[in-house]
């Protein structure tokens, strides 16, 4: 049974995680068939943006399947969070196109750390956020601890992780770890509004400022820039969007 459907508009792909009765938690299962799907997607030259929405109105995805590892040793619990993180939570952050997240409901534990992987984040008013990992004598293991506080800083995401406080949509607009918040119904049009000012940007700049981006706390990040910088100065889109520009037309891309 799958529990991916891809639904592709034109050069947009809209990934629906399809488990509902669980509120789309996440299981080893739907981590693997996740990332196989975006594997593919990745390769489709046709396709130039990803938005991630979980299946119904009550969660996007309520967290990881706790059943599922309860009874892990140190070193299987270690194992999990490695191959999560390898297979599909750095592969996300990493995809070359942009990937947008459509917050519909519950983003819990693995589900917020899903959504922070994502390049874009947007969400219904109904949305509730959080890492309670600690509650339950672990921490955020797909990388929670990291991008939580590159996204909204030190001081919000230690005191989110801490307490396992739950935020909803407006504090999570106030404090940026969303880019915008909507109603049930429009989500995935804000959603898709976003990825149309994507798509109409060369998908070689997009793919350059992406690795720039997720250089922002190397040390190289400056000389990392410059390089890439430098490549797209050789490229047919450079040279597209340079003579689109002079001429007053837009380029095609």
């Amino acid at each position: 049974m799958t529990h991916i459907n891809t639904l592709i508009e034109s050069s947009l792909a809209i990934v629906k995680i399809e488990r509902e009765s669980y509120l789309n938690a996440l299981n080893k299962d739907v981590i693997e068939e996740l990332s196989s799907e975006l594997q593919v997607l990745e390769n489709n030259q046709n396709i130039r943006v990803v938005i991630i929405v979980g299946s119904g109105q009550k969660a996007f995805v309520a967290g990881a399947d706790i059943k599922e590892f309860s009874g892990y040793s140190v070193e299987e619990g270690e194992a999990l969070s490695k191959k999560g993180q390898d297979n599909l939570f750095n592969k996300i952050e990493n995809f070359k196109k942009p990937i947008i997240a459509a917050i519909n409901g519950y983003a819990l534990g693995g589900g917020l750390e899903l959504a922070l992987c994502c390049h874009m984040r947007v969400a219904s008013e109904n949305a509730k956020m959080g890492l309670p990992e600690c509650s339950l004598g672990i921490i955020p293991g797909y990388g929670g601890t990291q991008r939580l506080v590159r996204t909204v800083g030190l001081t919000h995401a230690t005191e989110m992780i801490l307490t396992s406080k739950i935020i909803d949509a407006n504090f999570a607009e106030k404090i940026g770890l969303i880019n915008a918040k909507t109603t049930q119904e429009d989500l995935l049009q804000v959603a898709k509004n976003l990825a149309k000012g994507c798509i109409k940007n060369s998908p070689k700049s997009l793919e350059s400022a992406i690795k720039c981006i997720n250089k922002n706390f190397d040390k190289n990040g400056l000389t990392f820039e410059q390089k890439e910088f430098g490549k797209l100065f050789g490229t047919k889109e450079f040279k597209e969007g340079v003579s689109a520009f002079l001429e007053k037309r837009k380029p095609n891309y």
